[in-house]
C-alpha cells in the first residue's frame, strides 16, 4: 500500500511538470507572436513611426511583466484563482484571434470574385489595441496562475529531482527559441496561413489549464500583500508629517510610525516585514537601468536589424534570428556557469554573485556602445530594396549579422544578472518571499516603461535621436546616452560593494552543492543588508 501511494504520489509530480511546462511554452508561444512582430505591424500596417511603434512595444513587455501581480492579488482577493484562470484562458484565445482579424492574410477576406476585403485603419487601431489589452491581462493571469518561478513551486522536491526539472525546463526555453523563429518567419514569409497556430496553441492552453484546474494542478504562491507593504510605506510618511506638527517621540525607523503602538495602522510584524524588505531596495532600483537596456533587444536593436540587409543569398532571414542570437548565450552559458560554481565550490572557494551582477552590467553597457558603432558602420553603405511583411522598404547593405556582436554581449550580460532573482527570492525571510519577488518583478517592468519614457522624451526635444528614416537620422546616439547611463548605474554599483564588503566570511564544508550556491549570495546580502544569519539559515533549510 505504502508504495502504490508513492507510485501515485510520482505520478502525480510528473503530470504537474508536464502541464506547467506545456501551458508556458503556449503562453510564450503567443507572446512572442506579439512581441516579435509588433514593431513590423506598427510601422508597415498602422504606419507608425518607428519612436511610436518602440514606445507600444515597450508599454505592452512592461504591462504583462506587471499584470501577474495585479492579476494575482485580484484573484486572492476578489474572484478566486480557478475564475480568475477561466477569464484569463479566454482572454487568451480572444487576444490570438484579434491580430488575425485586424491584419489578415491576404485571402483572408478573398470572396468569390477574388477580391480582397480589408478592414478600415481606425478599426484595424481599435481591434489592434484592444489584443493587446486583453493580451496583457491574459498573459498576466497565466503566469500568475499556472506558471509561478520554479523556485515558487519546487521547495517540496529533493536535489535530483530539482536538477532533473531545470535540465527540462532548459529544454523548453530551447523549445521557446525555436517557436520564437518560427513565429517571425510565418508572419513576414509567404507561408502566412500558419500563422492560424497562433490561436490554436491559445485554445490547447486553454483546455490545458483547464485541466491543471479539475485535478487542483494549481500552485498557490507565497501570502503576501503587495498593497500591504505599500501602504505601510504611505502611512509612515503620513505618521512623519503629523509627527512633526503634534507627536513628540523618537523612533528607530521612519518606517516605526506605521506601527499601531505609535499611532499608525499596521501591525509590528507587518512593518518588521517591511523593514527587511526596504533593505532590498537599492538592488531593485539599480535594476532599472539595466532592464532598459535589456529591452533594446525587442525596440531599439529590432528596428536597427530591419533596417540591415536580412538576406542571405536567397534566403530571406527572419528578424527574429537575431533575438535568438541573444537568448543563446544565456542557454549555453548557464549549465557552464553551474560547472563552474560547483568547482569553485569544491576547493572551498565559493564565487562572488555581486562580481556576476557588475560585470553583466559592464557587458550590457558595451552592447550598448557597440550598437551605436554598429550604427554609424551600418548608414554608411549603401541603400537597397527589401521586402517586409509585402513592403517595399529602403534598407542598409550592410548584413544583419554583423550586429551579432551586440545582442551576444546582451545575452551574456542576461546570464549573468540572472542571480539578482535568487538573491531577491531565496534568501529573504520565507514569510516575506512572495512580496520580495513581487517588488523585482515591478523593477523589472519599471525598467520597459522607463525605457519607453526615455523614448518618447528622446524623441520630443530632438526627433533624430529616435528617426523614422535610419540612414537620416542619429540612432547611434540614442544608444551612446543609454550607454553612459548605464555606465554611471554601474559605477554606482560598484563603488557600493566597494565600500560595503562583500566577500563570503568564512568557508562552507561539508553541505551539498545546493546550500552551497545559496549560500554563497551570503555575500551580495551582506551589501545590501538584508537579513540576518538566522534568516539565511531558516531559507536554506526551507529550500531544501
Amino acid at each position: 500500500q505504502p508504495e502504490l501511494r508513492t507510485s501515485r504520489k510520482s505520478r502525480k509530480k510528473l503530470q504537474v511538470i508536464i502541464c506547467v511546462l506545456l501551458v508556458e511554452l503556449c503562453e510564450r508561444f503567443t507572446f512572442f507572436g506579439i512581441v516579435c512582430n509588433m514593431i513590423l505591424f506598427c510601422t508597415v500596417k498602422l504606419g507608425y513611426d518607428n519612436y511610436l511603434a518602440a514606445f507600444i512595444n515597450l508599454m505592452f513587455v512592461g504591462a504583462t511583466t506587471l499584470t501577474p501581480v495585479l492579476v494575482g492579488w485580484f484573484a486572492e482577493t476578489y474572484l478566486g484563482r480557478t475564475k480568475v484562470l477561466y477569464l484569463c484562458a479566454f482572454l487568451h484565445f480572444f487576444t490570438a484571434m484579434l491580430p488575425v482579424v485586424a491584419f489578415p492574410f491576404e485571402d483572408f477576406y478573398i470572396d468569390t470574385h477574388h477580391i480582397t476585403h480589408q478592414i478600415e485603419p481606425r478599426e484595424q487601431q481599435i481591434l489592434f489595441y484592444t489584443g493587446l489589452l486583453a493580451a496583457a491581462l491574459g498573459i498576466g493571469g497565466i503566469r500568475a496562475i499556472l506558471c509561478p518561478m520554479g523556485a515558487y513551486s519546487l521547495q517540496g522536491y529533493n536535489q535530483h529531482q530539482l536538477l532533473s526539472f531545470f535540465n527540462f525546463y532548459w529544454l523548453v526555453n530551447l523549445n521557446s527559441t525555436v517557436v520564437f523563429l518560427g513565429i517571425a518567419y510565418i508572419q513576414q514569409s509567404v507561408a502566412k496561413n500558419l500563422g492560424f497556430l497562433i490561436p490554436f496553441t491559445s485554445v490547447l492552453l486553454a483546455l490545458m489549464a483547464i485541466n491543471m484546474v479539475r485535478n487542483k494542478f494549481t500552485y498557490k504562491p507565497k501570502k503576501g500583500s503587495l498593497l500591504t507593504t505599500l501602504g505601510v510605506f504611505l502611512n509612515s510618511l503620513r505618521m512623519c508629517c503629523i509627527h512633526y506638527r503634534h507627536i513628540s517621540g523618537e523612533v528607530t525607523s521612519w518606517l516605526d510610525r506605521a506601527k499601531e503602538n505609535n499611532g499608525g495602522r499596521y501591525s509590528e510584524t507587518h512593518v518588521e516585514n517591511v523593514k527587511v524588505l526596504a533593505r532590498l531596495f537599492p538592488l531593485y532600483g539599480l535594476q532599472l537601468f539595466y532592464r532598459v537596456c535589456i529591452t533594446q533587444i525587442p525596440s531599439g536593436y529590432y528596428i536597427q536589424t530591419m533596417n540591415s540587409n536580412l538576406h542571405m543569398g536567397d534566403f530571406l532571414l527572419p528578424i527574429g534570428v537575431m533575438n535568438v542570437i541573444s537568448i543563446l548565450p544565456l542557454l549555453l552559458l548557464a549549465p557552464l556557469m553551474e560547472l563552474v560554481t560547483s568547482c569553485f565550490l569544491s576547493t572551498g572557494k565559493p564565487p562572488m554573485a555581486p562580481i556576476r551582477v557588475i560585470l553583466g552590467h559592464v557587458l550590457a553597457a558595451l552592447s550598448l556602445l557597440l550598437a551605436g558603432f554598429c550604427e554609424l558602420q551600418r548608414k554608411t553603405y549603401p541603400l537597397v530594396e527589401q521586402t517586409l511583411s509585402g513592403k517595399v522598404l529602403q534598407v542598409s547593405s550592410m548584413p544583419c549579422y554583423y550586429l551579432a556582436p551586440q545582442y551576444i554581449l546582451l545575452g551574456i550580460a542576461e546570464a549573468l544578472v540572472t542571480p539578482t532573482s535568487f538573491i531577491s527570492f531565496q534568501l529573504t525571510p520565507s514569510h516575506i518571499r512572495g512580496i520580495s519577488l513581487h517588488f523585482l518583478t515591478l523593477s523589472y517592468g519599471g525598467g520597459c516603461f522607463l525605457g519607453a519614457f526615455i523614448v518618447m522624451f528622446l524623441y520630443l526635444i530632438s526627433g533624430n535621436f529616435y528617426p523614422n528614416v535610419l540612414h537620416e537620422g542619429n540612432l547611434e546616439r540614442f544608444f551612446f546616452l543609454l550607454a553612459i547611463l548605464l555606465a554611471v548605474n554601474t559605477l554606482v554599483l560598484w563603488r557600493m560593494s566597494y565600500y560595503l564588503d562583500l566577500s563570503v566570511q568564512g568557508k562552507a564544508v561539508g553541505v551539498s552543492p545546493v546550500t552551497e550556491k545559496l549560500l554563497q549570495y551570503k555575500a551580495c546580502l551582506q551589501f545590501y543588508n538584508t537579513i540576518e544569519l538566522s534568516y539565511i539559515n531558516n531559507s536554506v533549510q526551507s529550500m531544501l
